[in-house]
């Protein structure tokens, strides 16, 4: 495997590099992404760039953990920016440059028609995504994600403390799941045979990161 990962200085993104640095199956990492790296690796080539035009690059699997927030972002159309307009872009770049599978990290609830600008945004994503015909495409729809952050989020604080009590009565897609399944999951997921469209929620993710 020949991975190109876009977000790879992001919560989910940095521990999926790690992972795929040291998987034996994998002899490259491109890290596409608007800020250096901290650590240089010998399979890893990072580069910074801009994702309203990127270059294609080699690479037989794309992995896309770009996301921000609208607090973040500072409105919704940046928001939208980076979750749609950035990941299709990526997509496209990624297929022209060879990749024939596609892992996209989204979010559960991800609905064309929900009341919500967030799982709306994460849906159109999908299906730009989805309408490029990758060979393999692997949506991973996770719901809160529990982990080490390096900024305070006081909700996650919060989470943490009543998740072993609130967790098991949650429907099940929609229990908090810590990162580093996540991670396993689409990285285990690049092992399986391509399918035009598989989506994973909790259950799914916590079987394949077992696997």
């Amino acid at each position: 495997m020949r991975a190109l990962i876009a977000g790879a200085s992001g919560f989910v993104g940095s521990r999926l590099l790690q992972h795929l640095l040291a998987d034996p199956t994998c002899e490259r990492v491109i890290a596409l992404g608007r800020r250096p790296l901290a650590f240089v690796h010998p399979k890893l080539e990072p580069r910074i760039v801009d994702f309203a035009s990127l270059p294609p690059v080699a690479a037989t699997d794309a992995f896309c953990c770009l996301g921000t927030t609208i607090r973040v972002a500072g409105s919704q159309a940046a928001f939208r920016q980076v979750d749609h307009d950035h990941v299709v872009a990526f997509s496209r770049v990624a297929q022209v440059s060879g990749a024939t599978r596609f892992h996209l990290l989204s979010s559960v609830g991800a609905d064309a028609q929900a009341r919500n600008f967030y799982l709306r945004v994460k849906s159109e994503t999908e299906a730009g995504v989805a309408a490029l015909g990758f060979s393999g495409l692997d949506v991973f729809r996770p719901s809160l994600l529990l982990g080490p952050r390096v900024e305070f989020r006081l909700g996650e604080v919060v989470a943490r403390a009543v998740m072993p009590w609130l967790n098991p009565v949650l429907p099940v897609r929609y229990r908090a799941i810590d990162r580093d399944v996540v991670v396993r999951a689409m990285a285990a997921a690049a092992r399986l045979p391509p399918m035009p469209l598989r989506v994973h929620h909790y259950a799914e993710m916590r079987h394949l990161a077992v696997n």
